[in-house]
């Protein structure tokens, strides 16, 4: 998420009433996850665990819990809560703005697409050309939406993702101030939900085809042509190269790149980035081949031990 105009190091931590650590005209132009920051980008770290990936990774500023020796070039914020202030900044620059109509007047529509009863469509959304929206589709705010895509009902863009922090009196949501991006000729089925970025987008690339019942989450990246069963479910911020196929009720793990072309079958758990053009199968994903020979191997395994002995 990009701010308005920069801010310098010694005003955000003014404003967050926090110390920091690097020269006080140090600029800061946006806030994103760890997965998708840039440069000029602030990250929040509370965790020991996670502290050499944040100060390691693209962003600039890190906001952090515990004052450490920052890299060259890096700027501190140092927080007694980096989680609170980070949703502070998300809440400040992406406030929540309640709708007064069923679909806002700054709505921006293509020619030629249809747009069908009982379908909500919040603030700041594009709808390219020969779109067909069908009933009860909900549209949060900050979509944009290509040309000749197609949205069944009772689909969902824009939810929050299911991003949450433990404290003694109950789970925190991490603010969703991101946005989502359909490319164009992309096709979503009836009852599928698509998380809206943190900070970043959600994107569905060009092309690409899910069916009914497919849950795609945060800061997720879908390529071009992909083509997605019934019950599959993606976590946030995974990248989903070119020409992927996931068969029915496949699940995929966080953080993780699903290489070119590749083909999970049902049922299938992904555990870990797979190599594109290949087949995979089971839990966790494997090689098929690989994976029907295990099998194979299990069911005759009775009969080898019986032998035995």
């Amino acid at each position: 998420m990009r701010f308005p105009e920069p801010r310098t190091l010694a005003d955000l931590a003014e404003w967050l009433n926090c110390t920091f650590v690097g020269h006080p005209d140090h600029e800061i132009t946006g806030i994103n996850e760890i997965h998708v920051v840039e440069t000029g980008d602030l990250v929040f770290v509370d965790h020991p665990k996670y502290y050499d990936k944040a100060l390691n990774s693209a962003a600039t500023t890190i906001l952090i819990n515990k004052e450490v020796e920052a890299p060259e070039g890096k700027g501190l914020l140092v927080s007694d809560d980096p989680f609170r202030d980070f949703n502070r900044i998300t809440r400040f620059y992406k406030p929540f703005q309640a709708a007064s109509k069923s679909i806002a007047d700054d709505l921006i529509v293509g020619e030629g697409t249809i747009i069908q009863p009982g379908t909500f469509i919040g603030k700041n959304v594009v709808i390219g050309k020969d779109c067909v929206i069908h009933a009860n589709v909900t549209i949060y705010g900050d979509c944009t939406i290509g040309d000749r895509v197609t949205i069944h009902a009772g689909t969902v863009l824009g939810s929050s993702a299911f991003y949450y922090k433990k404290r003694p009196e109950g789970y925190d949501p991490l603010v969703s101030g991101g946005d989502i991006r359909l490319e164009d000729d992309v096709e979503l089925g009836a009852s599928c939900t698509i998380d809206r970025g943190v900070s970043g987008t959600t994107i569905i690339g060009k092309g690409s085809k899910l069916d009914n019942n497919v849950h795609i989450g945060h800061d997720t990246q879908i390529g071009q042509n992909c083509l997605f069963a019934s019950q599959v479910g993606v976590a946030g911020c995974v990248i989903v190269e070119d020409n992927v196929t996931l068969w029915g009720q496949v699940g995929v793990t966080s953080g993780i790149t699903l290489g070119k072309g590749c083909v999970v079958l049902a049922q299938s758990g992904i555990s870990k980035s797979l190599e594109g053009g290949k087949t995979y199968f089971g839990y966790p994903a494997e090689d098929a081949r690989k994976k029907y020979r295990e099998m194979a191997s299990l069911r005759i395994l009775p009969e080898i031990i019986e032998k035995l002995g």
